[in-house]
């Protein structure tokens, strides 16, 4: 009499999920993809617009890693120039020179960004996206109180912060006026459907090339999935204590096609 097994069959490695912000100070403008890894394919589920802090925090809720395009923090040397600033009893006489007021300007991690891709950084202290930075530090305190492990370093938790324009550099794509063209952003969805032929955009494609805050949205779950896979240097020992305060742009060590399930 033959034999039927009872052991049960091997089962198979639950899909991973990123997600990708592309954050607005206002929800208008705000974007959320959402990109499911197998272990043979990847697979853009979710392409939404306008969306608001409880949606991002869901998402996070249900992902490995969330990749939020928006500085997580100001510089150390800022921070403490308000402070100083607003204490009228103390006398207080800034340097005033281009050298100081870079400190002020910029992070840590916006000079190494500088370093890799040869240009600065919106710099999060004098530049409007300062106002988005103030959403985002309510929706990390909103991540927080949640129960999800936020760490602006991006060492551990589910949140990382991530600049989608770096990240096309470093890959060497051919990014000028890709976020005021859809011609160059479609030619930009056809080449990650080139590098990438296991990554199915499905019908979000077109909203890709319809909308720069979509198509930044997806660069940055890609960019969360290089984080979830360690495909990115993170803060240097000695940078790490500033990075848990400033935040921590992961920048990929690896070009598009290195993400493929099969190579993780």
């Amino acid at each position: 009499m033959s034999r039927v097994s009872t052991s049960p069959a091997p089962m198979s490695p639950a899909p991973m999920r990123t997600a990708g912000v592309d954050l607005a100070a206002e929800n208008k403008g705000t974007a959320l993809a959402i990109i499911e890894w197998t272990e043979q394919r990847a697979r853009l589920e979710q392409l939404t617009l306008n969306v608001d802090d409880v949606q991002i925090t869901d998402a996070a809720a249900a992902v490995a890693k969330i990749g939020i395009d928006c500085a997580f923090g100001w510089p150390d040397e800022f921070v403490a120039f308000v402070a100083d600033h607003s204490d009228l009893a103390r006398p207080h006489a800034p340097d005033g020179r281009m050298e100081w007021r870079r400190t002020l300007a910029y992070r840590e991690t916006d000079r190494r960004v500088r370093e890799k891709i040869g240009r600065w950084p919106l710099s999060v202290s004098t530049d409007r996206i300062g106002l988005t930075a103030m959403r985002c530090a309510g929706l990390l305190g909103r991540l927080t109180a949640s129960g999800l492990l936020v760490d602006r370093s991006g060492r551990d938790g589910v949140v990382v912060e991530v600049y989608p324009g770096a990240t096309l550099r470093l890959w060497e794509w051919e990014v000028r006026g890709y976020r005021s063209d859809p011609e160059v952003r479609r030619a930009l969805v056809e080449q990650m459907s080139h590098e990438a032929p296991w990554l199915d955009l499905g019908d979000h494609a077109q909203l890709m090339v319809a909308s720069t805050d979509a198509f930044d949205a997806v660069v940055a779950a890609l960019a969360a999935r290089v984080a979830a896979v360690g495909r990115y240097d993170p803060p240097a020992p000695e940078h790490q204590a500033r990075a848990e305060r400033e935040g921590w742009i992961v920048l990929p060590d690896c070009r598009l096609e290195d993400l493929r399930p099969a190579a993780a």
